[in-house]
């Protein structure tokens, strides 16, 4: 599919052959009038140089269209110049889904079908995880669920080059503290956490960094956390250096942070539906679901080679599961992990409080929509 028209961009005749060219052609004919050519214009103007562009002659108005005219390949070509670039020497960019959380029909934390959506996900070639966070229903999680389900992940991660984030956000400041020196101890690569309940950002991120020294910070910032007010905390809490953007509207704050804070480490959410626009606004990556991972991952790595077209078309067969995983929430996004043969069944908990933003369940997983997942899975899988 071209997203631009290969030929001009203005319609013009099509430019005749050049003097000197009709002349050498004629020489090399000999005395053969028949079939030699006529200049196409008695007297052809002379190269000028255009005043302000060195590179750039003109002759006339449409030959001066084809001199300038950029193809389809060469315009995206050129994008990769004008797109924001995410910071080279970041240690953390591209795909880290966020992880689901498994349960038994019995209602128990699966540790062993979290251990394989682990394999799974490193097997799709993602650059991390992220777990547990709203996708992963921590709210219904006990503490002791939380540390066996984080101490699983990251036992199964080792000796891959996925890293993991491990979400500590609670209502208690003691449990946040306790979950983050658990991970720690258990080889987290970075810690990631909702705004807290009860104190400030400042007075949190600092306890949480006193509690795992030496590991990064990421901020799921969500609510009406202004651009400005996450950059303060990174200045007062130099390990916040990750953030997940998902408060208000996601581009022109993506802009915002590259332009006054290009140090920090920007992630998306919301499934990514605007990933394409992300990243060429200087976001490092994206938080998808984990069930297309590959999708998004290659992808990511496609726009990353400055393979733009490619990139798009893959990301269009991700982005066409996105409106089906706002319909069905968090059981949708299970149920294509039971596609893939990764989730035994796609049983969720009892939602907090009904919303919990982009995966609120606005209707039941019924057959017809598990028809609808299974026949668009079909249609886009690698």
């Amino acid at each position: 599919m071209d997203l631009l028209p290969g030929n001009n961009f203005l319609a013009c005749p099509i430019p005749q052959p050049k003097t000197n060219s009709i002349a050498r052609h004629n020489r090399s004919l000999g005395s053969s009038p028949s079939l030699q050519l006529s200049p196409p214009f008695p007297n052809p103007p002379q190269r000028t140089k255009h005043p302000h562009i060195s590179n750039i002659h003109v002759e006339s108005p449409c030959d001066r269209i084809a001199t300038v005219t950029h193809t389809r390949r060469t315009f995206l070509a050129s994008t990769s110049l004008l797109a924001a670039k995410p910071q080279p020497n970041s240690a953390f960019h591209g795909i880290y889904p966020i992880a689901q959380t498994p349960f038994r029909d019995d209602d128990t934390l699966d540790t062993e079908t979290l251990k394989k959506q682990t394999a799974y996900l490193a097997k799709c070639g993602v650059h991390g995880l992220a777990w547990p966070q709203l996708a992963s229903e921590f709210w219904s999680l006990t503490i002791e669920e939380r540390l066996k389900g984080a101490e699983t992940l990251l036992a199964a991660g080792k000796g891959s080059s996925i890293k993991i984030m491990i979400g500590v956000q609670s209502g208690n400041i003691d449990e946040s503290i306790r979950m983050a020196k658990h991970a720690a101890k258990h080889g987290a690569h970075a810690l990631i956490s909702l705004p807290p309940e009860g104190t400030t950002l400042p007075a949190f991120f600092k306890q949480i960094s006193a509690a795992a020294p030496g590991l990064p910070l990421c901020l799921q910032a969500v609510g009406k956390i202004t651009v400005d007010e996450v950059i303060a905390l990174s200045r007062d809490v130099p390990a916040v250096k990750i953030v997940k953007d998902e408060a208000g509207v996601t581009l022109p704050r993506i802009t915002e942070f590259h332009t006054k804070a290009p140090q920090l480490t920007i992630f998306t959410g919301a499934h990514g539906r605007t990933m394409i626009d992300e990243l060429l606004r200087g976001a490092s990556g994206c938080m998808p679901a984990a069930g297309p991972a590959d999708l998004y991952t290659r992808a990511y790595n496609q726009w990353r080679q400055n393979k733009h077209n490619e990139a798009v078309r893959t990301f269009a067969r991700a982005a066409v599961l996105i409106p089906e995983f706002e319909q069905y929430g968090i059981e949708g996004l299970k149920y294509l992990l039971m596609l893939r043969g990764v989730f035994p069944n796609h049983k969720v908990r009892a939602p907090r409080n009904g919303d919990v933003g982009v995966l609120a369940t606005k209707s039941k997983l019924d057959d017809q929509g598990k028809q609808a997942l299974k026949t668009l899975w079909e249609g886009v899988s690698l």
